[in-house]
């Protein structure tokens, strides 16, 4: 159960309704995780600053972890690109933003398409949770700062690294003026959280859906194209009464992979082949609750659960 001061429960057979624009059934949002990890990462020495890391799976370098994702950069994400484009589909890419000065070549690929973007830290093997609260607030501006310079975009939500949040996270995102948080995979809708000053909402990012979750637990990928299409057929018929989202969370080095491409391409051709699907942006998505649905959600809250 989530703490109290984080998010209220609030079952979904007893809460306002929402609707999409044009009364979509399912929004979805597709979430590709461009990644990158220090070859040689500074060791935990004690004395802060954002070079604080966990255990790697190997002494450093830890050349597979690496090279996967290398990988990914260099090869499978441009694969996956063909895929999005002959869908037409407006990615929020999950950023490390380190891929950003490393790889002007994916940056220039992405703003050309006016993708959305979602930090998931500077890199991905610096994790929050480590950080004392003065290092979080700065490494929230320096997310900020970083995606401006060489986006033009403001940020608005964050996938923190590997999901690895401290008890000050949700609170200092609305601080630094985000309005979502994608860690928390506990609702089929977004859902307001509870902070200390400015409004925050729980983008729910699908690690169940996750292409990463399946690898792990080395289930093929036609397992997994399955698995999307039961989960957006459920969702889809509950969408009619009461709008849902969906968030297809990927790595390139996966589902971008020779061998898996194909189920990309499929589960797309599926999910965008219905009527009432709106393939939208978490950015967009949090967008249109904010204005329309946030309030009201609150102040049904306030009624039933807050105290």
């Amino acid at each position: 159960m989530l703490e109290p001061d984080l998010s209220v429960y609030a079952p979904i057979v007893d809460r306002p309704k929402i609707k999409w624009p044009q009364n979509a059934r399912v929004a979805l949002w597709v979430a590709p995780n461009v990644e990158y990890v220090d070859y040689m990462p500074a060791p935990n020495d004690g004395k802060g600053g954002f070079f604080r890391q966990v255990h790697t799976r190997t002494p450093s370098p830890d050349v597979a972890q690496f090279a996967n994702h290398d990988y990914g950069n260099r090869i499978c994400f441009w694969r996956m690109l063909e895929v999005f484009d002959h869908h037409n589909v407006k990615c929020t890419i999950s950023l490390n933003q380190a891929v950003l000065q490393q790889f002007p070549e994916i940056l220039d690929a992405m703003v050309k398409r006016d993708y959305d973007f979602m930090s998931h830290g500077i890199y991905n093997n610096r994790f929050l949770n480590l950080l004392s609260l003065e290092e979080e607030r700065a490494f929230f501006q320096d997310c900020k700062e970083t995606l401006k310079r060489y986006t033009g975009k403001d940020l608005k939500g964050m996938l923190t690294p590997a999901v690895s949040p401290s008890a000050n996270t949700h609170n200092l995102m609305a601080e630094a003026g985000l309005i979502y948080n994608a860690d928390w995979g506990h609702d089929d809708q977004p859902f307001p959280m509870k902070v200390k000053s400015g409004r925050l909402i729980s983008m729910p990012y699908n690690l169940d859906l996750n292409d990463g979750t399946f690898n792990r637990f080395g289930l093929p990928p036609e397992y997994w194209a399955q698995c999307v299409k039961d989960q957006f057929d459920v969702m889809y018929a509950e969408g009619a009464d009461n709008a849902k989202q969906l968030c297809l969370s990927l790595h390139p080095a996966l589902i971008g992979h020779p061998s898996r491409i194909k189920y990309l391409d499929e589960v797309l051709e599926y999910m965008l082949s219905h009527e009432g699907v709106w393939q939208t942006t978490a950015d967009e998505m949090a967008d249109y609750y904010m204005e329309n649905y946030y309030d009201t959600m609150v102040s049904h809250l306030e009624k039933t659960r807050y105290t």
